[in-house]
C-alpha cells in the first residue's frame, strides 16, 4: 500500500436486491490505524455496505478498494478478517478446533493459540461453542477473525445481545485488537459504543451516509443544545436571558430555571447573572450527546 493511502475507499456504492435499493451513492474513506464506525438504525444498509466491503457481496454501482486493491480481490482475504452479525459455529466444535482450522486457510497465520490467550480463551481450548457464555463466543468471533493476521478487521455488531459487563469487555478488546496495528471497521446501532471507541463515524440511514464526523462532530453538527438549570439568589426577570443570542428558551419551575441554548451559552448566562449581581445556586450544566444526535440526523429525528 502507499504511504498515505487511506486503508479503505468506498466511493459512490450502490447495492440493490431487486427493486430495493439497501445502498445508495455511499462514500467514505477509513484511514489506517483507525477504529471507524458505521452507525444506523436496523435496516439502515450498514451490513450490506461492509459486505461489499469485505467482497462478500458484488456492488451494483461505485467503487470499493481496500489496501489499494479493489474490492472483491482475491489477495484481499488474507488482509481482511471479518466478523460477521450473527455468525455461528456448529455447537459441537471446540475453540482450539476453530482457531486450528481457520489458521489452515492462511499461509502466515497467527499463533492460534497465544491469540487465544490473549483473547482470554486460553482455558476454553476444549470447550464446545455451545457451552460458551455470549461474551466467550465474542472472543472467539474476534480471535477468528485475526488468526490470519489481517491488516484490517471488520467487526459487525459485534455486542448485540450482551450484557453491558461483556459489552465493555468487548470494547476493551477491540482496542486492543487496534493497538496491534489492524485498522478497525465497526458497524453498530449502540450509540455509547461509537462514541467510546470511533475515531470517525460514517451514520448511515436508509442507505445513504447522512452525516461524516468525529464523534463530537457529530454532535455539533446536529445542532447541539445545552441545557442549564439554576436556582436564582433573587427573582429573575426572563428577558435577561431571553434577549442573549445564544438563548433558545427560559422555563421557570417553581424557585427554579431552566435554560436552553447553543454555543457559548454558558459563558453569556453566567456573564449576564453576574453583571446583575445574580448569583446561581446548584447551577448544573447537561449537554447533548451522540444519541441526541443521531436522531436530530437520521430519519428517527423526523417522525419517519
Amino acid at each position: 500500500m502507499l504511504e498515505g493511502m487511506s486503508a479503505i475507499e468506498v466511493t459512490h456504492l450502490t447495492k440493490r436486491y431487486g427493486d430495493t435499493v439497501a445502498v445508495r451513492d455511499v462514500s467514505f474513506a477509513v484511514e489506517t490505524g483507525e477504529i471507524f464506525g458505521i452507525l444506523g438504525p436496523n435496516g439502515a444498509g450498514k451490513t450490506t455496505t461492509v459486505e461489499c466491503v469485505a467482497g462478500l457481496r458484488t456492488a451494483d454501482g461505485g467503487t470499493v478498494r481496500v489496501l489499494g486493491r479493489a474490492g472483491g480481490d482475491r489477495e484481499l482475504r488474507e488482509l481482511v478478517g471479518v466478523q460477521l452479525q450473527e455468525s455461528r459455529l456448529p455447537e459441537k466444535t471446540t475453540v482450539g478446533e476453530a482457531l486450528e482450522l481457520f489458521a489452515a486457510f492462511y499461509p502466515d497465520p497467527a499463533d492460534w493459540r497465544a491469540l487465544a490467550g490473549d483473547l482470554g480463551l486460553g482455558g476454553k481450548l476444549k470447550e464446545r461453542f455451545g457451552r460458551l457464555s455470549g461474551g466467550q463466543q465474542q472472543r472467539l468471533s474476534i480471535a477468528l477473525a485475526l488468526v490470519g493476521n489481517p491488516r484490517i478487521a471488520i467487526l459487525d455488531e459485534l455486542t448485540t445481545g450482551l450484557d453491558p459487563q461483556a459489552r465493555r469487555d468487548t470494547w476493551s478488546l477491540i482496542r486492543e485488537v487496534r493497538d496491534r496495528g489492524v485498522t478497525v471497521l465497526l458497524v453498530t446501532h449502540f450509540m455509547e459504543e461509537a462514541e467510546r471507541l470511533c475515531d470517525r463515524i460514517a451514520v448511515i440511514d436508509r442507505g445513504a451516509v447522512v452525516a461524516l464526523d468525529t464523534p463530537a462532530g457529530l454532535v455539533d453538527r446536529a445542532g447541539a443544545l445545552r441545557r442549564l438549570r439554576f436556582r436564582p439568589s433573587v427573582p429573575l426577570d426572563e428577558v435577561l436571558l431571553t434577549d442573549l443570542p445564544e438563548v433558545e428558551s427560559v422555563r421557570q419551575e417553581g424557585d427554579r430555571i431552566e435554560v436552553t441554548g447553543t454555543g457559548a451559552v454558558v459563558q453569556a448566562v453566567a456573564a449576564t447573572l453576574a453583571a446583575h449581581q445574580i448569583i446561581a445556586h446548584d447551577f448544573r450544566v447537561e449537554q447533548d450527546n451522540l444519541d441526541d444526535a443521531f436522531v436530530r440526523l437520521t430519519s428517527r429525528g423526523n417522525g419517519a
